[in-house]
């Protein structure tokens, strides 16, 4: 059994994970005569991965740059969680279990204690992915955020354009988006390119980076041809959603998050961020995400 990956599950789904940023790297369906469909990004240029934790941020910081409690926080765009190596906690034939906890390379970017603990299952034709984030240290607060980043890939069945597909959300979606630039969220929203609950695809969409749902009314979003063949993504615990590609490239992010991008201009306290968690020492936090492939009519 491979120290650097762990490959599981069931007769029609199976999974790649890696212990490097606990990453899920390869996800696969197959019908009932053997035929394969990857579901997920290959993790190729002009994106080398495939589906990331953001922890302790969401986007960036001004200059990557605040103070915590005194403290010097410096992160990198995202943090540093998708670029470390978990340990694995449990591995079998349908899942795993793997855990980050902070140390001295950590602290030296993000002064707070922390347990972040994923675990990966497949039950059936639905892969889930479960995060437990705990504040173990005794006397103070974890302020921090989490979202998830997997890549899907588009067009999710060869031969049928990209523009071709769709995102078909939960519910109406009608609020205004939030969208970013040099990873800050920018203080204006703009008209949602969401009709009803129906979000047509093409690339421009994303010239000016994310669409960001801050507070979407949906749990749950179908990425799909015109014969409803794709993805079925659903998610617990999270409060915010984006939604993101590379203009160009074939693949299709949507990221469930707990938290947001800094708003431009922000100056204070990392405790202060919008959007953060704010964990009491023993304190623990809970989220899921799920993704179920659909074969169509």
């Amino acid at each position: 059994m491979s120290d650097d990956r762990h490959e599981f599950g069931t007769g029609t789904l199976h999974a790649v994970v890696a212990a490097d940023g606990a990453e899920l790297q390869g996800l696969t369906t197959s019908d009932t005569e053997g035929a394969a469909r990857a579901l997920l990004w290959a993790g190729t240029q002009p994106w080398p991965r495939h589906s990331p934790v953001l922890f302790p941020i969401i986007g960036k910081l001004p200059d990557d740059r605040s103070t915590l409690a005194g403290h010097e926080v410096h992160l990198p765009q995202h943090g540093f969680a998708r670029d470390l190596r978990f340990a694995w906690q449990e591995r079998s034939e349908t899942g795993c279990t793997l855990e980050l906890t902070d140390d001295v390379q950590t602290r030296a970017l993000f002064p707070q204690a922390f347990s972040l603990i994923l675990a990966y299952e497949i039950e059936g034709d639905v892969l889930h992915a479960r995060y437990t984030l705990r504040n173990p240290d005794p006397a103070a607060t974890l302020h921090a955020s989490l979202g998830v980043h997997p890549a899907f890939a588009w067009p999710q069945v060869n031969g049928v354009p990209k523009d071709a597909h769709r995102l078909v959300f939960e519910k109406p979606e009608p609020e205004a988006i939030r969208q970013v630039a040099g990873g800050l969220l920018q203080p204006k929203g703009v008209a949602t390119p969401v009709s009803g609950d129906t979000l047509a695809l093409h690339d421009s969409l994303f010239a000016n980076d994310a669409l960001i749902f801050e507070k979407p009314h949906s749990r749950q979003v179908r990425f799909v041809t015109p014969d409803d063949a794709g993805i079925e993504v659903s998610w617990n615990g999270f409060t915010s959603l984006g939604v993101w590609m590379k203009p160009g490239a074939d693949f299709l992010c949507i990221e469930p998050w707990q938290g947001y991008a800094t708003p431009e201009g922000f100056a204070g306290d990392f405790s202060e961020k919008p959007g953060l968690l704010h964990l009491a020492p023993g304190e623990s936090w809970h989220a899921q995400w799920s993704v179920r492939p659909l074969s169509g009519r």
